[in-house]
């Protein structure tokens, strides 16, 4: 059976509008069932958007992008960088072509892949909120490949759960990047951020 990180999906889709506020900006995705939190932006990609520091001008990674949520706020509150997502979700990814035009964003393109197959140059930033449930292989694959994407002084920024496998992917960051720094902790998801020096 088909889950939201699998490339096909064959329940009957249905579509859904939500809203998802930062500050006093408003906006809309289209979800879809087959696609991962349909009812409203997740509690952890919502802590990673308002965590993660992104400086001006530069390129952002945000794979496993799902309908678009964490890729699309990120290009609205930064409009001078330029945002890559990446999503092998097929359904979820034409979703995000479709969030991208309803909020009328122009900085932010999506490639359907898997990770960061399809995925072309180096990144400043490289976030994600991975999909746990999917296992810690790929959750170690996100992370090592945002290692070898990031350029010197990159940084990944990730979400999780500390205690549903946050301390795990912690560690493997801490050993692939030599260093770790918890940014936020809020309502149980603790942002980790980890550098190419």
């Amino acid at each position: 059976m088909p889950h939201y990180y699998s490339e096909k999906q064959d329940s009957k889709l249905r579509l859904k509008k939500i809203f998802f506020n930062i500050g006093s900006l408003r906006l809309s995705f289209i979800t879809g069932s087959g696609t991962f939190s349909i009812n409203k932006v997740d509690r952890g990609s919502e802590v990673l958007i308002e965590y993660a520091r992104i400086d001006e001008n530069k390129r952002v990674l945000d794979i496993g992008a799902g309908y678009g949520a964490i890729g699309i706020s990120v290009a609205i509150l930064n409009p001078s960088c330029t945002i890559m997502m990446s999503e092998i979700n097929e359904r979820a990814a034409e979703l995000t072509k479709e969030n991208i035009k309803l909020n009328k964003v122009s900085n932010a393109v999506i490639v359907r892949g898997n990770l960061f197959d399809k995925v072309e140059g180096n990144f400043d930033y490289v976030l994600s909120n991975p999909p746990q449930s999917a296992g810690k292989d790929i959750c170690f694959q996100i992370i090592e490949g945002a290692k070898a994407r990031l350029n010197p002084g990159g940084i990944l920024y990730l979400v999780a759960r500390k205690n549903k496998g946050g301390d795990t992917l912690s560690a493997k960051m801490q050993e692939v990047f030599g260093n770790l720094e918890v940014l936020a902790k809020k309502s149980g998801y603790w942002v980790y951020c980890s550098k190419v020096l």
